[in-house]
């Protein structure tokens, strides 16, 4: 059965409701972003007097309301229900883009997926993982490059009702020995071939050592014996509509700085929450491109790529194995386009001409970092040459936190007042700690450390603590240095210090 007649049978469905349920979402999100932006442009003019110079005023463009229009971060909202919703009104939009450069690394083809079409994949793929004799919320891995099928199965296993396991498909086999004990995983879904590496054939050798992993599987070709054929699996496998109402998503785990004894919990309706508060400076529309060339194995990954792309109805495009021509002809295709890059790239892009459609640039740090000397204010000099150039910084696994070069969002203004924030509270709030360190706080920055695998009771409204403090200079934060602590010290190793 089609996707798009399968769409058309479910509006019969008491499955309609979600769908309402989804438009109401929609706009509740646009009243938090338009809120958000209402605030950005006070505190501009509140603070235009203490300014420094060099940094753009109140007056400029940016600070018109965000275009953002996708579902609200809420209780219930999760990346298969965007999806889900996507599909039903735009069937025929672009979801996921494969590099053109795929099957020289994976000997699989490089598919451009529809909305309609990744839904009704995730769905095969979802109904046979449920057909595993694996509890609800069991923990699958997956251990993929970062490509649609990474994408797809990320989506398939919040379908099944089931954790997904980020595991970076870098990692050697002592690293995920250490992760699949550390999180107990029942399962791994991974590649067959990546390069000159076998992650699947590296997969087998970890299954013969912790017999806790109970199913692998892996897209081909060329899967080892005894490896389900994930692509068999999907052709083969049962399609139609779902016989009854979809699991609730049960979240993810990542790992801190890629540490895997250091693994942590976020729910899916965190995971929206994070990447709606980064397209409040990203301001991404629907059926714009996405282009990253960050992973999806973490926060950073995630909440710019696959969750922002998903919370605004757009594109994604990414670039598992960064190649320079590649990337250049990625960049030149036609069409409104937002860049997803690690911050040390920005130097390879100054003073460089950008294509047309470009939008805007995330440029994407992780702490401790240096924050950008450089300023959006017209007549200075310009590292990029783009309007809108969005400093992304993640601070673990903890929080992600973007804003504007230039603006009243600019983080080296954030950053030295937290109370310049211009989120709902409930969405991400920030606040210096007595000792100067960062605290978060909100649904974007849910997040529980995991010990033995199990997530320990926390209150949801807790400020979290970081081991991250901003360096000051006349109330501008010029970068950000971790700061050692007595009680990440006397913390257990498998415990996320933040």
């Amino acid at each position: 059965m089609s996707a798009q007649r399968a769409i058309t049978q479910a509006e019969a469905s008491p499955r309609a409701l979600q769908d309402a349920l989804q438009g109401a979402l929609q706009r509740a999100l646009q009243g938090a972003l338009q809120e958000a932006a209402q605030g950005a442009a006070q505190q501009a003019s509140k603070d235009a007097s203490d300014r420094p110079a060099g940094l753009a005023t109140d007056a400029a463009p940016d600070e018109a309301p965000p275009r953002v229009q996708a579902a609200a971060p809420q209780r219930r909202v999760s990346l298969g229900s965007l999806l889900t919703a996507t599909a039903r009104r735009h069937p025929d939009r672009i979801a996921v883009v494969d590099p053109a450069d795929k099957p020289d690394w994976s000997d699989r083809p490089a598919i451009t997926w529809t909305y309609a079409a990744a839904a009704e994949i995730v769905e095969r793929l979802a109904r046979g993982l449920r057909s595993w004799r694996l509890p609800p919320g069991s923990r699958i891995g997956l251990c993929l490059p970062g490509s649609a099928e990474s994408a797809l199965a990320i989506l398939a296993v919040e379908a099944a009702g089931h954790v997904a396991c980020l595991l970076p498909v870098s990692w050697d086999e002592e690293r995920l020995l250490a992760a699949a004990q550390n999180v107990a995983l029942s399962a791994v879904l991974t590649q067959a071939r990546l390069g000159s590496a076998a992650p699947a054939q590296r997969l087998c050798n970890v299954a013969a050592r912790y017999f806790g992993l109970r199913y692998l599987a892996a897209f081909g070709p060329d899967v080892p014996d005894g490896v389900i054929n994930l692509d068999r699996f999907v052709l083969d496998g049962p399609a139609g509509e779902p016989t009854g109402p979809a699991p609730e998503s049960a979240g993810l785990i990542s790992f801190v700085g890629g540490d895997p004894e250091r693994p942590v919990y976020r729910s899916g309706e965190s995971v929206v929450a994070a990447a709606a508060a980064h397209l409040v400076a990203m301001r991404v529309a629907p059926a714009e491109r996405i282009l990253s060339l960050i992973a999806p194995h973490d926060l950073r990954g995630l909440a710019t790529g696959l969750a922002a792309a998903l919370v605004a109805g757009a594109s994604l495009e990414t670039l598992p194995l960064f190649d320079g021509a590649a990337f250049a002809a990625a960049l030149r295709r036609p069409g409104p386009t937002h860049l997803v890059a690690p911050a040390f790239l920005e130097k390879n892009l100054a003073g460089r001409d950008m294509p047309a459609d470009l939008r805007s640039v995330a440029l994407v740090h992780r702490a401790p970092t240096r924050l950008p000397g450089r300023s959006r204010a017209v007549g200075l000099p310009q590292s990029l040459r783009l309007d809108t150039v969005v400093d992304t910084i993640v601070f673990d696994e903890t929080a992600l936190l973007s804003g504007r070069r230039g603006t009243a969002g600019d983080l080296s203004l954030v950053l030295g007042k937290p109370e310049r924030l211009a989120l709902p509270a409930t969405l991400m709030a920030l606040r210096h700690e007595p000792d100067g360190r960062l605290a978060f706080r909100g649904q974007a920055c849910t997040v529980k450390a995991l010990q033995r695998g199990n997530p320990p009771d926390a209150p949801d409204g807790a400020w979290r603590e970081t081991s991250y403090a901003p360096v000051l200079f006349a109330g501008l934060a010029t970068a950000i240095e971790a700061v050692e602590t007595s009680e990440s010290a006397d913390l257990p190793e498998n415990f996320a210090s933040a």
